[in-house]
C-alpha cells in the first residue's frame, strides 16, 4: 500500500494469532472502532479472511459508524460486515482485493492493483468482457444498489439483523472451494428464503475450484439454477477468490446489460481523500 503512495497505520491487535480466530472478538472490535472514530484514518481495510467476522457484528457501533464514515474494504469473510456497515450505517462498503491474500508481492496482478486505485478516482467503473469472459445466461437490462459478496455468508446472514436486503438490487455472488452439492443447497436456501424474488439482476463472480471436474459442474449448477430467472444474469466476472480480484462498491447504483454483457458503476462512489 505504501508503494501505492498510501501512509499505513497498523490496528494494534493486527499481528496477534489465537488458536482459532486471528484475535479476540474484544481486540478485533476495538481495532475496528479505533479505525472508524480516529479522524486521521480515511479508510480501512481488511488484511485477509477466514472466518468469525458474524461473532462482533452485533458490538459494532453502528450510529457512531454512521457519523463518521469512511472507505471500509475486504471480501469472503468481511463480506458479513461490508454488508452490516452498509445496512445499518448507511453507507457505500467495498468488496475488493485485501492486503494478504490479494495485493502482496507474490499474488499481486496489475489489474488487481489498478482495480484497487480505480475506485478512489470519482469515475464510473465498467467491468465488461475485456476484463473477463463473460457468460449471459438470462438476457435483460437491471438497475439498483449493488449488494452480496460471498455466499456462504450471505445464507449464514438469513434471518438476523444482517440479512442482505436485495429488494430491487444487483445481487453479487461468489464462493471459493466449495463443492457443486454445497452451491446448490445455498442457493436453494437463499431462493426458497425469498432472497431472489425482487432483485433486478444477478452478477456471479468467481466459484473457484481446484478440481477441474468440480468446477465444471459449478458452472452448470450456475446456469441450470438461474436459467429460466426473470431478472438479467452474467456470470464469470472477475469478483472474488481470483487473480484479478476487481473492486466493487457494495451499494452504489449499478447497471447489469447483457448486450453486451457488462456491469456499469455510477459515477463518483468516492473521490478520494486517501
Amino acid at each position: 500500500m505504501e508503494e501505492m503512495g498510501l501512509d499505513v497505520v497498523y490496528g494494534k491487535y493486527l499481528f496477534d494469532d489465537e488458536e482459532d480466530l486471528a484475535t479476540l472478538d474484544q481486540k478485533r472490535l476495538s481495532d475496528l472502532h479505533d479505525a472508524f472514530f480516529d479522524p486521521a484514518i480515511r479508510g480501512i481495510f481488511c488484511a485477509n479472511g477466514g472466518f468469525g467476522t458474524a461473532r462482533i457484528a452485533p458490538k459494532i457501533a453502528y450510529a457512531k459508524i454512521q457519523q463518521n464514515p469512511k472507505v471500509f474494504w475486504g471480501y469472503s469473510d468481511i463480506t458479513y460486515l461490508l454488508n452490516a456497515i452498509q445496512k445499518h450505517s448507511g453507507f457505500v462498503t467495498f468488496h475488493g482485493p485485501m492486503l494478504a491474500s490479494d495485493l502482496n508481492d507474490e499474488a499481486r496482478t496489475d489489474e488487481t492493483a489498478s482495480s484497487f486505485l480505480s475506485l478512489f478516482n470519482g469515475e464510473s467503473l465498467t467491468y465488461d468482457a475485456s476484463k473477463s469472459n463473460l457468460n449471459t445466461i438470462v438476457n435483460g437490462t437491471g438497475e439498483g444498489p449493488l449488494v452480496g459478496g460471498n455466499l456462504t455468508l450471505l445464507t449464514n446472514g438469513l434471518g438476523t439483523p444482517y440479512q442482505v436486503d436485495t429488494a430491487g438490487a444487483i445481487l453479487l455472488l461468489e464462493e471459493v472451494e466449495e463443492p457443486s452439492f454445497k452451491i446448490n443447497l445455498m442457493l436453494t436456501h437463499l431462493e426458497q428464503a425469498g432472497v431472489f424474488a425482487t432483485v433486478e439482476g444477478m452478477v456471479l463472480g468467481n466459484f473457484q475450484m481446484e478440481d477441474p471436474e468440480e468446477d465444471r459442474k459449478i458452472k452448470q449448477v450456475l446456469e441450470d439454477f438461474f436459467c429460466n430467472a426473470s431478472f438479467p444474469v452474467v456470470a464469470n466476472f472477475y469478483i472474488g477468490h481470483c487473480q484479478p480480484n476487481y473492486g466493487v462498491p457494495l451499494g452504489a447504483n449499478a447497471k447489469l446489460t447483457t448486450s453486451p454483457p457488462q456491469l456499469v458503476i455510477e459515477t463518483g462512489v468516492v473521490k478520494s481523500e486517501i
